[in-house]
């Protein structure tokens, strides 16, 4: 199975202890990680803190490529801005996160936990027998959920289209709002050039 693994720690620290061990195996016995993110939301935007890749998507230049490249360049954009306003308040709210996370898109539950402080080791994973990450982890305090890849990978390129499509409506808008400040400055010079008129008609009849 092919699997992205969101695992969603109480802990800051845990969150890098957790990513630096497997980093260091990331081929276990039946599980094999070709790619992880550690991600933290910082002043309300979503920052990718360290990352990992086996450079299949990578080059020297590129910090992560692939599929969790694409998954956390849109929750980076505005997708992810309206996920990480909407979503985001839910986390501080009496709603179980096990339960909650039973009931979002793999976006909308890494935002919604996603709080000052608290971190999630992303990883797309291929696992024969999920207890093994479980294993790597049951020392922490984490909440793990998984998704299958291929349908993250088409929730990424949904969203990477209702981008395009929020940006041609923002360009729409702005030059809607452009065309009419410019009516409004031009109404408003009429106006100026009028009243030089009726001021000079005005002076012209006192002489």
């Amino acid at each position: 199975m092919y699997n992205i693994i969101a695992a969603i720690f109480d802990v800051e620290s845990e969150g890098y202890q957790a990513m630096s061990t497997l980093s260091k195996t990331p081929i276990i016995e039946e599980t094999s990680i070709l790619q992880m993110a550690l991600v933290k939301r910082e002043n309300g935007s979503l920052k990718v803190c360290d990352s990992y890749d086996s450079g299949i998507h990578t080059t020297d230049d590129m910090l992560l490529g692939g599929l969790l490249g694409g998954l956390f360049g849109v929750l980076g954009g505005p997708v992810g801005v309206l996920l990480l306003g909407s979503y985001g308040t839910l986390a501080g709210s009496l709603v179980d996160t096990a339960d909650a996370l039973d009931s979002a898109t793999v976006m909308e539950k890494v935002a919604d936990k996603l709080v000052e402080g608290e971190v999630a080791l992303v990883m797309l994973a291929e696992e024969i027998n999920e207890e093994e990450i479980d294993d790597k982890l049951k020392g922490f305090k984490v909440t793990i959920a998984r998704f299958d890849a291929a349908a993250v990978a088409e929730e990424v390129e949904q969203a990477k289209e209702t981008e395009k499509e929020m940006e041609r409506l923002a360009r729409k808008e702005l030059r809607a709002a452009k065309k009419e400040e410019r009516k409004d400055k031009r109404e408003a010079k009429k106006a100026e050039i009028s009243a030089n008129f009726a001021a000079f008609k005005e002076k012209h009849k006192k002489k």
